[in-house]
């Protein structure tokens, strides 16, 4: 299907206003990186992405969901079709002992919520960089917590369009995946299940977490965070340091000097360079130690 007939069967959906075209996605990731996606559409309603994701199923159309672009890598040539972000579906609020946030929300700001309730269970997810529905995504984790561990349920789109709710069971979390990821389903809203807890506790625990976080990561430069998972036995940031890699990098991305897991954005450097630096480091860690280092971050998009 032409983009143009579908920038205008989208518009017959939504408000002209909240569908652009050729959009820079390094606007829309924190690694400030990445080229133009032919059509970005910021849905308002849940009615709005169903009918959008109807849509797309039908004309068979390639579409990217978008969260607050903390785990992805736009390549320099940009996104044909269609990126949904989901900005405009960020609620957030507390009912008894239950969180509950719309997939476009941050996670820290959930867990600030349940601060602010005096609920315990999200402490873990104060310094995450990330949206709600790429959380579930990827099962997000930090300091010893993990979604799987305070979640009851979600409700999602599948890729058909349809409605559904899984339960936890059903969600299949694992080290950084779940059942949700496998399908490519988006997340519309979740549900925690908090305990009640002491204000100064809840808080004392996220400022200790902020402290580890902020002195030990490189929050200064853009970077799509962790790059790689835990490779079983190892930490990736270990066997990166111990292959002498920091410091280096191609073009304006370098491996940062301060946590060998990230590379950072530290001038102006394109996707290519960033990518090439990926590639690097994997190289390298695996000629030194045998190692495969798999990405943790989703590199997506088209060569320049």
């Amino acid at each position: 299907m032409d983009i143009n007939d579908f920038y205008n069967k989208v518009v017959q959906i939504c408000n002209k206003e909240i569908v652009l075209r050729d959009e820079p996605m390094r606007i829309h990731t924190l690694t400030k990186i990445g080229g133009k996606a032919d059509l970005f559409v910021l849905p308002e309603s849940y009615e709005q992405m169903v009918d959008i994701i109807k849509l797309i199923h039908a004309y068979q159309l390639p579409f990217m969901l978008l969260g607050n672009g903390s785990n992805v890598i736009v390549r320099d040539g940009g996104i044909r079709g269609l990126v949904v972000h989901m900005r405009n579906l960020s609620d957030l609020f507390v009912k008894g002992e239950q969180l509950v946030a719309q997939g476009g929300a941050d996670i820290k700001q959930a867990s600030q919520l349940a601060l602010k309730y005096e609920l315990s269970g999200l402490e873990f997810a104060c310094g995450i960089p990330g949206s709600i529905g790429g959380a579930m995504v990827m099962n997000a984790g930090a300091y010893g917590g993990e979604v799987k561990d305070v979640i009851d349920h979600v409700k999602v789109v599948n890729h058909e369009g349809e409605f559904l709710k899984l339960s936890k069971d059903e969600l299949e979390l694992d080290y950084r995946s779940s059942i949700i990821g496998k399908k490519k389903m988006i997340v519309l809203e979740a549900v925690f299940n908090l305990e009640p807890g002491v204000g100064k506790q809840i808080k004392g625990k996220m400022d200790d977490f902020t402290y580890q976080r902020e002195s030990k990561q490189p929050l200064e430069y853009p970077s799509v965070g962790s790059v790689f998972k835990r490779p079983p036995g190892y930490f990736a940031g270990k066997l990166i340091q111990d292959s002498g890699l920091q410091g280096k990098g191609v073009g304006g991305a370098e491996v940062s000097t301060k946590h060998a897991g990230f590379i950072v954005n530290k001038n102006e450097a394109t996707a290519t360079d960033y990518i090439e630096t990926i590639n690097l480091v994997r190289d390298t860690v695996k000629e030194k130690f045998g190692v495969e280092l798999e990405l943790e971050a989703k590199i997506v998009g088209e060569d320049s």
